[in-house]
């Protein structure tokens, strides 16, 4: 008959010093580098969103400046057949013109004109995605040399040479101040003023 089989309790080899000290490093660092990568990642994210920002306030700003140019564009293809729409003769004695119309406190209402979505003028069709309709005002500076038909002292040779006075052409010029909209319809949106001097004719 066999001997019954005593199974005897398995020892674990206690750990030797260095390997004790060792214990959770692995995790410490494993942790480490995960905070590591998770801030190189937030950097990343918040970079692109600042890019995206830009991108998005460049392109604002570049329909904001193209409704404004529609806006001169369409007023200056006006001005020579709807004398209504300019306001006022800045030549003429007593008027006081500002660099910029649109912050002259007595400029009526009614002199500040808005360029309709889609109007085609030029070529040019004023956007349907920008913040507000465009406005401008238009204002007569008055009559002033016209430099390419003056033949008055000094522009010819014969007036030079033999002292004749030649003929003087003036004509109207006016000044066209364009907004890309109205501030109370824009909000945070881009502003874009432009201004031009066009010639009658």
């Amino acid at each position: 008959m066999k001997a019954p089989t005593v199974s005897r309790p398995y020892r674990f080899r206690p750990l030797s010093p260095g390997a004790r000290s060792q214990r959770g490093v692995a995790l410490v660092v494993a942790l480490l580098l995960l905070v590591v990568i998770t801030l190189v990642g937030l950097a990343a994210v918040r970079g692109t969103i600042m890019q995206q920002k830009m991108a998005s306030n460049l392109y604002d700003r570049q329909v904001a400046f193209q409704s404004a140019e529609a806006a001169i564009r369409a007023a200056t293809a006006l001005i020579p057949t709807n004398p209504g729409i300019i306001w006022h003769n800045c030549q003429a004695g007593g008027v006081t013109c500002l660099p910029n119309p649109f912050n002259d406190s007595t400029l009526p209402a009614g002199s500040i004109h808005t360029v309709a979505t889609g109007t085609a003028v030029g070529g040019f069709t004023r956007s349907k995605v920008a913040a507000s309709q465009p406005q401008y005002v238009v204002e007569n500076m008055g009559n002033w040399v016209d430099q390419k038909t003056s033949t008055g002292f000094g522009q010819t040779a014969n007036s030079r040479n033999y002292g004749v006075q030649g003929a003087s052409g003036t004509t109207v010029y006016y000044r066209i101040t364009a907004r890309s909209g109205d501030p109370a319809t824009v909000g945070d949106r881009a502003m874009v003023v432009l201004q031009a001097v066009v010639k009658q004719g």
